[in-house]
């Protein structure tokens, strides 16, 4: 497990696929700022209805120059799937190997029911232009979480 993240810390550059397999990058976008969410498992309920909430604002935050990634250890393939079942616009990023969750502090140890076990810490990471974290936010809650995002940065 990685430290969590701190505003003013230089954001962990990344490249994973998407749900296309496409290879996506942090670096490939310099100069507009990135809002980079940490979710648990497609297809499951808090989870869509979080990148519900992002695909339903996602023009508002583009036009307030943001991009979206959401992150989770998912396969391309069931990405692809929660994609198209959902109707989502954000983009979707593989990370199998928990490399990048565990750069960003988003990996570790969780509770559930009086049980300790290792897992995704839905978190969201807000990354400014030149690629320094602007806020650092860990075990956010699914619903509301983009409202509260959208009032916080002012948008």
């Amino acid at each position: 497990m990685s430290e969590r993240l701190q505003p003013g810390d230089v954001a962990p550059d990344f490249t994973l696929p998407d749900a296309d397999g496409n290879e996506v990058s942090l670096s490939a976008h310099k100069g507009r700022k990135v809002i980079v969410y940490f979710y648990p498992a497609a297809l499951t309920p808090g989870c869509t209805k979080q990148a519900c909430d992002f695909t339903d604002n996602l023009s508002l935050l583009a036009d307030a120059g943001y991009d979206v990634l959401g992150i989770s250890p998912d396969a391309p393939e069931k990405l692809g799937k929660f994609r198209e079942k959902e109707n989502l616009k954000v983009t979707l990023l593989a990370d199998a190997d928990k490399k990048v969750l565990d750069a960003y502090g988003a990996y570790g140890e969780k509770m559930n029911y009086g049980k300790t076990y290792l897992g995704v810490i839905r978190s969201t990471i807000i990354v400014d232009e030149q690629g320094k974290v602007e806020k650092a936010l860990y075990n956010v809650r699914a619903t509301g979480h983009v409202a509260k995002i959208i009032k916080d940065l002012g948008i």
